[in-house]
């Protein structure tokens, strides 16, 4: 009799959940929507989007397979929603400047779910400057300087602890605990290394769910990444609540780092902010501000590892820079951060070849059109860097890797057409501060060590960041002569 009512009840929710799906997509039917295929039910495209990403080519086929098919402009479904996907420069500045009001950072609801509700991302108006000026008053370039001696004693301390017994290194691994550990020492004081190993377990699962499928079940990889950001909150209440209490006594201020900063924060009312705002954006800024950084860290090795010609002149620049030093000083200065022009090409051309983000996501708030397609409310749109990065009218000989492109350029790249930080409103903030880890870090590399691929034909797949496909092992050693 149970097994009776349990099987009935569940013929009962796929009957209505099939009823609301086929009428949201046959309200859709009226408009003049873009062409193209919402796949399977519920799951829509998504799988195949993953698979692809995972690939060689890291989803360019991909979307060039739709594009050849329906044009520029499509339709698909993505994460449990109908997406337009829109390609080209036209197409990024009609995503990336439409107001907030028409075209919401809001995102799709695995990351929701992960960031939280009140994160910079889901924040809009009023409230979304408010909290964006008062973290961005921790990155700017008077805060950046400060950091410069703390990152290099940091970087230089880590790659001597992680080498003294070994002969082997995993880059990945290595970049995703330096670029979490300095986000959590410089931008948020937190130095208890108990505390950052447990967090550092739960970040990792937390951001494999945010490009899941968002199925909530049990042993799901989107359950476990809710679970595991749950942990993070529980462990950060109590240092928030002893930060608090040493921000009203006086013994820390309130510019001592952004969690600080935040917490002091008063808002039009003169009321703190909640805490949920606070632990959504604390977990936002943790993944965008480490993960994205290790994945262009990789790919500087992975580059340096396989182009003799390049790995030749950013060890010349670097040791220049050490050449060039007056008395005993041996830690880095920000005036020769910004001496590093050359290695920070190598970089930028990276960003454009094969940009951390493969695109991105807004939301319809209401109903829009672009080159007279409908855009129906409540459909997410996504820009594809690919798209502009790897477009022969931008940028000449896209296929071939050139530093020199960004070196004033006869023709200037035209806007939204290169975006490894996104653009308008909603551009990353933390660009400079990603900038200055990545510098400091190829700089203690190249003066400290020599090194190869283990595998040297190892390709980049999307994970879903862009990241040499075996975690790019490689034999290293001190570096014999310094000159």
């Amino acid at each position: 009799m149970v097994v009776g009512i349990s099987f009935f009840v569940l013929f009962s929710l796929t009957l209505s959940l099939a009823f609301l799906i086929s009428k949201w997509f046959s309200k859709s039917q009226t408009k003049n929507v873009p062409k193209g295929s919402l796949g399977y039910p519920i799951i829509g495209e998504t799988l195949s989007f993953l698979k692809a990403q995972r690939q060689d080519k890291g989803g360019s086929d991909w979307l060039e397979e739709r594009i050849s098919k329906y044009g520029p402009v499509f339709k698909t479904s993505l994460m449990g929603s109908p997406t337009v996907f829109v390609i080209g420069q036209a197409g990024n500045k009609f995503i990336l400047a439409s107001p907030d009001d028409v075209l919401s950072a809001k995102k799709p609801i695995t990351l929701k779910k992960i960031f939280g509700r009140q994160s910079l991302v889901e924040l809009t108006g009023n409230r979304f400057k408010f909290v964006k000026g008062e973290m961005l008053k921790f990155l700017k370039p008077e805060c950046l300087q400060n950091y410069v001696k703390r990152m290099d004693e940091l970087v230089n301390a880590t790659l001597v602890r992680e080498l003294t017994q070994n002969e082997t290194m995993v880059v990945v691994v290595f970049m995703k605990k330096l670029t979490y550990n300095l986000s959590c020492n410089i931008l948020f004081d937190i130095k208890d290394e108990h505390t950052r190993e447990a967090m550092f377990v739960d970040f990792t699962l937390a951001f494999k769910a945010i490009h899941s499928l968002p199925i909530n079940f049990p042993g799901t990889t989107f359950w476990r990444g809710q679970r595991a950001r749950a942990r993070i909150v529980d462990r950060m209440i109590p240092i928030m609540n002893k930060r608090r209490e040493e921000l009203s006594k006086g013994v820390l201020s309130s510019t001592n780092d952004m969690l600080s900063g935040l917490l002091a924060l008063r808002d039009e009312k003169n009321q703190p902010l909640p805490d949920d705002l606070i632990t959504d954006n604390f977990i936002f800024l943790l993944v965008a501000s480490h993960d994205t950084s290790a994945t262009l860290m990789s790919l500087m090795i992975w580059k340096l590892s396989r182009d003799p010609e390049v790995y030749k002149r950013v060890l010349e620049e670097q040791m220049e820079i050490i050449k060039q030093r007056e008395g005993t000083e041996e830690r880095l200065t920000w005036e020769e951060i910004q001496k590093m022009k050359y290695t920070w090409r190598v970089a930028q051309e990276l960003m454009r070849m094969i940009p951390p983000l493969f695109g991105s996501f807004r939301k319809a708030l209401k109903d829009s059109s672009y080159q007279g397609y409908d855009i129906p409310k409540g459909w997410q749109v996504y820009w594809a860097a690919y798209g502009t990065h790897m477009n022969d009218d931008i940028f000449e000989n896209p296929q071939k890797f050139d530093p020199s492109r960004f070196e004033n350029p006869t023709k200037p790249i035209p806007p939204y057409s290169y975006l490894p930080f996104g653009a308008g409103i909603h551009y990353c903030i933390g660009n400079e501060f990603a900038r200055i880890e990545t510098l400091i870090t190829i700089h203690n590399f190249v003066k400290l060590y020599e090194w190869s691929q283990v595998n040297p034909e190892e390709p980049i797949t999307r994970q879903p960041m862009p990241y040499p496909s075996m975690g790019l092992p490689i034999k290293i050693k001190p570096r014999s002569i310094m000159s």
